[in-house]
């Protein structure tokens, strides 16, 4: 049974600094690339700092919120309004399943031509989050309007709530007003939210009740120069969630064709030759289709994905913070295509013998959140 989740919003009280793991030395010319919405590590570690939190944390997110409504990332199975099918599950005398391609790999997405779709060549500002309700119209496979997929004027005005500020920063002289010639001078991305928009997360029972006995409308230090979001418990959240996940679960029972949704970045990392390998789908959803006899056929037909994201995450070893090596996921927004749906090796808390599953911590902290929905032709 899932454990009952609280949910927070974190409205910032100024611009909000997050770096990404590429590694960079401040010198002449030098850039810090950016992420946002921020990893998960990085919410957790600022409430383990803000509100000296040193036992277990259970969370879900990161998400973004606006008034009291979560924000999904768009997935990536549609090029606009047009959903991308698997090249295998399109009818059998449809021309294109002539193609060849590499079976050693997930099946092609392509988008079906020999149907008709209402909004062929029309344009439009397309949202890049989902709302709640829109989200919810996908897990109940309803059709789409285009108030749905356009951007909302009144409240959004652009694809993405938040706008970019370019910032530089130089490190003086010793005993010197003076900026340094070299080794002194970066340049990093700072983003601004809309008006009524924030960050929302969900925490466990036992963090709840720490950050209640603190009281009301907290404040955090969240990201880089120590900006500051508050934490506001928002019920209303909570609704949205549950309603959200019983549809998935339902469509999950339902089994057949499915798509897995991937609302929060995923890390699928296995040791191979001795060395930690991280790869686009789970290691252990093994395709669909065979190249030879001896492969044994499995349930991933096919995925929409974009470029990882490097994380550089810590561990706690003895009551210390020691950095780990870095790691690459899976963008939030991937979609994945199963013949049945199948759980993650993340999702178990133990393994068969009985010891704990490390992979298991990257669902504790938010990680490969998935919303199922059930294939309609």
């Amino acid at each position: 049974m899932a454990k009952q989740m609280f949910w927070y919003k974190l409205p910032p009280l100024d611009v909000l600094m997050f770096r990404d793991a590429k590694p960079f030395t401040p010198q002449e010319r030098a850039w810090a690339s950016s992420v946002f919405p921020p990893n998960n590590h990085a919410i957790a570690g600022a409430l383990r700092s803000s509100f000296n939190i040193n036992g277990h944390i259970q969370m879900k997110g990161v998400f973004l919120c606006c008034g009291e409504k979560l924000y999904f990332p768009r997935p990536l199975n549609y090029v606009n309004r047009k959903p991308l099918t698997p090249l295998t599950w399109l009818e059998e005398n449809h021309p294109a399943r002539q193609m060849l391609w590499d079976q050693s790999k997930p099946v092609p997405l392509l988008l079906d031509r020999t149907k008709h779709h209402p909004d062929e060549g029309k344009g439009g500002n397309y949202r890049q989050f989902l709302p709640y309700d829109v989200v919810l119209k996908l897990l109940k496979n309803e059709q789409l309007t285009d108030a749905d997929w356009l951007v909302d004027e009144s409240k959004e005005k652009q694809a993405q709530p938040w706008e970019m500020e370019t910032r530089s920063h130089n490190a003086l002289e010793d005993s010197k007003r003076q900026v340094k010639q070299s080794d002194g001078f970066f340049v990093e991305n700072a983003l601004r939210l809309m008006d009524g928009w924030g960050l929302a997360i969900a925490v466990d029972e036992l963090t709840d009740k720490k950050l209640y006995q603190r009281g009301q409308s907290l404040v955090m230090r969240l990201g880089g120069e120590s900006h500051r979001v508050l934490l506001e418990r928002c019920e209303k959240l909570d609704q949205n969630w549950q309603t959200l996940q019983t549809i998935s679960n339902r469509n999950f029972q339902q089994g057949g064709k499915s798509l897995a949704y991937l609302i929060t970045p995923s890390v699928f990392e296995r040791k191979h030759n001795g060395q930690s390998m991280c790869r686009p789908y789970p290691w252990e959803w093994k395709l669909r289709h065979t190249t030879n006899r001896n492969q044994t056929s499995g349930n991933l037909v096919s995925v929409a994905t974009d470029k990882p994201i490097p994380i550089s995450c810590r561990f706690r070893n003895n009551g210390n913070s020691i950095p780990a090596p870095q790691v690459f996921a899976v963008p939030s927004s991937t979609v994945y295509y199963l013949q049945e749906p199948q759980i993650l090796f993340q999702d178990q808390e133990q393994l068969p013998n009985g010891e704990p599953n490390k992979q298991h911590t990257w669902r504790q902290l938010g990680y490969s959140e998935i919303l199922w929905i059930s294939y309609s032709e």
